[in-house]
């Protein structure tokens, strides 16, 4: 019987220590919740943490499923964009691409969902990029604010003859402008400096919001993520609301609900190198009456834009922190979370110390 004890003693230690380990580990664990509404690039920031502070490539399967991603993007913008030239009335600048529409067309929505492999991708692939080559398809594109259609479709359509090759394999940069809507709660763990930081990447779309409740415990930052190239957009689910309207809503709830008064919040002004493009391009006075600064400066849209989500905020003492961030350029997202870093874990040893 002593002996029976003995062991069970041994054994409740063990159980005790590893207890023990694992809170000290939970303990240092710095929990970063990522928010914002669909598209913002939330799971584009994740891509890259798992380049710059990950493996630094993606594995072989992910790879494959990747490239039949790509295959899928390519395909649907442009379904979409041939749907948007025959409802904007543009007429084609060769009518004989007219009788090649079908071919794109015919794929439906479940076909897409189900995936396209390479045999099915390589028949389409000369007829979208004749497609992208014709003046009524770009004209379209131009108008895309009048339409959902992603933004990274221009870097494939671009790319279309070394996507269609057989021994295509996706680079990084094709993998961060790949797109796949976010469903449901993914988490990654990264260590970097030998601290371990676990990041939950969300759905934004309104549908999936109402599981953003279920991660707001132990959260030590938010990261908000804002699309501020949407200024001109409407958001999907009822193709009224502004983009940027949605998301400085949505933000305002975040920021101001008391279970993160101890909480950082840093907001990511995102896709930084589309609304530079834009701003030229796209008058902000037609989307935000009350715009004073200069119209044709990215610089006046930027922190109009930031001061939009700054006075949403009640607590004035509190610090605010934000940065202009392009997601898809891993030398900018280095840099940027270099200083984000800095400030949570700054952040985090004030908590720590006041427990």
């Amino acid at each position: 019987m002593v002996c029976c004890f003995g062991k069970k003693d041994e054994r409740t230690k063990t159980i005790e220590k590893e207890l023990h380990k694992e809170r000290k580990i939970m303990r240092r664990q710095i929990n970063l919740l990522l928010l914002g509404s669909g598209e913002s690039g939330k799971s584009t920031f994740v891509k890259q943490m798992h380049i710059i502070h990950g493996a630094g490539e993606f594995t072989a399967d992910e790879v494959r499923a990747y490239r039949q991603q790509i295959y899928q993007n390519a395909i649907s913008a442009m379904r979409v964009l041939l749907d948007a030239r025959n409802k904007l009335g543009i007429a084609w600048e060769d009518p004989k691409r007219q009788a090649e529409v079908e071919k794109v067309m015919r794929f439906t929505v479940g076909d897409l969902l189900k995936g396209i492999d390479f045999t099915t991708f390589v028949e389409v692939a000369p007829i979208i990029s004749d497609f992208w080559n014709d003046a009524a398809i770009r004209k379209t594109y131009e108008q895309r604010n009048l339409f959902q259609i992603s933004d990274s479709c221009q870097y494939f359509f671009e790319h279309i003859p070394r996507i269609a090759m057989p021994d295509f394999y996706p680079t990084n940069r094709d993998i961060l402008f790949c797109r796949k809507a976010t469903r449901g709660i993914s988490e990654h763990i990264f260590e970097i400096n030998k601290i371990p930081f676990r990041f939950i990447d969300v759905g934004g779309q309104r549908s999936q919001r109402q599981k953003w409740f279920q991660c707001f415990t132990d959260i030590t930052s938010i990261l908000f993520m804002v699309a501020s190239n949407e200024y001109d957009q409407v958001i999907l689910e009822d193709r009224r609301t502004n983009r940027v309207v949605e998301s400085r809503s949505v933000f305002e709830t975040i920021v101001n609900n008391r279970a993160f008064s101890n909480v950082s919040i840093i907001l990511f002004m995102n896709k930084n190198d589309l609304l530079q493009e834009k701003v030229p391009k796209s008058d902000i006075r037609q989307y935000f009456t009350d715009f004073t600064g200069d119209h044709t400066l990215v610089r006046d849209v930027q922190f109009f834009l930031v001061d939009k989500f700054e006075a949403s905020r009640r607590d004035r003492a509190r610090p605010f922190f934000y940065h202009f961030t392009t997601a898809v350029d891993t030398e900018n997202i280095r840099r940027v979370f270099r200083d984000v870093r800095e400030s949570i874990l700054e952040q985090n040893l004030k908590t720590l110390m006041m427990q």
